[in-house]
């Protein structure tokens, strides 16, 4: 991967990708191919020998991967990276590759729903128990441990009531028992967290999000070591989860602003949650950056970078004023996602109940008020004034 470890996030995304592909373009090409062609037998036979030859065969490699993991290494300080179709793909064949009937994995009460459905219905299937617990309390990942357990599995922030899971405990507590760790980045990006800098041993991020940026791509990745990152990709070209070369392109792009973009979104997203947590149509708000969360501290340690750009908040009218708050708005997109240049909203108890059941919603703390709001690009007092207008709109009675 890219030698190029010493300078800031700004640069790193715009030089760690330089020497992959032997050519004088400024702005990197797109090998919008499956197969390449060898030119002799011995050439053929390398190319098709050499694990992640990136010019045999797409699911294989490509250029244009190696320049999108060269510049996502470097941003998490890893040794590899592997480029995947989507961040599910990106999970869901690093877990595969680390566990196996008979096996434990300990996780979280709240992961991105994905991830609860890969962890509630797929791993049981293969003969994996799964543990939930409350991320919150390093004791309680302690206390979960059995001979049996081979992962712990966490995501912080966590989608979507931006609770924090302590990095640094977890990965002492993973590494005292030979046990590895797995953490789901997305929300706080490089930009704002490094979780191998805290111990974890992999780290995986939906690229789709705050990566790519522009909402026009599905990708997903998952670093750390070199070893570790071979093994999941022969699991990888088993089971195909393979991105396109034009995505993988798209996302390239789009790093190249990551730094620019995440910096601007966690400042309005404060500026936004803020003025949530004041309004009297708002019961709670939920963002890491505010002194009111219960985590602060926490994330103040862990989150160098700042808070990130997404968060979310309870009408205090329930389901009804969470709808017509969503449906007010004219700013705010009513669309699933985050992390683009546009603010979207959702309804998580909507979703959530339809996937993992109304139960579950329930038991991770996901009301039927609530809205996850994702900051895009905006100005902060224009959508501060969308929001107060929806808001307005959903509570008469609540004016400020």
């Amino acid at each position: 991967m890219s030698l190029i470890t010493d300078v800031h996030a700004d640069t790193v995304v715009a030089h760690a990708d330089r020497g992959i592909d032997a050519d004088s373009d400024v702005a990197p090409p797109i090998h919008q191919t499956a197969p390449f062609r060898a030119m002799s037998d011995d050439e053929f036979a390398l190319m098709s020998n050499t694990p992640r030859h990136n010019r045999n065969y797409t699911r294989d490699g490509n250029p244009t991967f190696s320049r999108v993991e060269a510049v996502l290494a470097a941003l998490e300080g890893a040794e590899a990276a592997l480029l995947t179709a989507s961040g599910m793909g990106a999970i869901s064949t690093t877990v595969l590759t680390l566990v196996g009937s008979g096996d434990h994995v300990i996780a979280q009460r709240t992961h991105y729903m994905g991830t609860a459905q890969l962890l509630a219905t797929i791993l049981p299937r293969f003969g994996v128990d799964v543990t939930l617990v409350d991320q919150t309390s390093p004791q309680a990942f302690a206390d979960a441990v059995t001979v049996k357990t081979k992962l712990i599995l966490v995501e912080t922030p966590a989608n979507p009531l931006l609770t924090i899971t302590d990095l640094a405990a977890v990965a002492e507590l993973a590494r005292s028992r030979r046990i590895l760790t797995l953490c789901d980045s997305t929300i706080a990006t490089p930009v704002n967290q490094l979780p191998l800098s805290l111990g974890i041993d992999l780290v995986v991020h939906s690229a789709t999000k705050f990566l790519g940026g522009h909402h026009d791509l599905m990708a997903g990745v998952v670093l750390g070591s070199r070893e570790i990152i071979e093994r999941v990709w022969h699991t990888a070209v088993a089971l195909g989860p393979v991105p396109d070369p034009f995505a993988a392109w798209l996302l390239l792009r789009g790093l190249r602003t990551l730094p620019l973009r995440v910096e601007r979104q966690n400042r309005t997203a404060l500026e936004v949650a803020r003025f949530l947590e004041g309004h009297p149509a708002v019961s709670r708000v939920h963002y890491p950056g505010l002194a009111s969360h219960a985590q602060h501290e926490l994330a103040r340690r862990q989150m160098g970078g700042g808070f990130g750009g997404l968060m979310s908040f309870e009408v205090g009218t329930g389901s009804r004023g969470a709808h017509a708050v969503v449906g007010a708005m004219r700013l705010v997109s009513r669309a699933v996602s985050f992390g683009g240049f546009e603010s979207l909203a959702t309804l998580p108890g909507a979703m959530w109940s339809g996937s993992v059941g109304a139960s579950k919603a329930a038991e991770a703390g996901i009301t039927e008020g609530l809205v996850r709001l994702s900051i895009g690009l905006e100005h902060p007092s224009d959508l501060i004034a969308d929001l107060d207008n929806a808001l307005q709109a959903a509570s008469p009675g609540a004016s400020r």
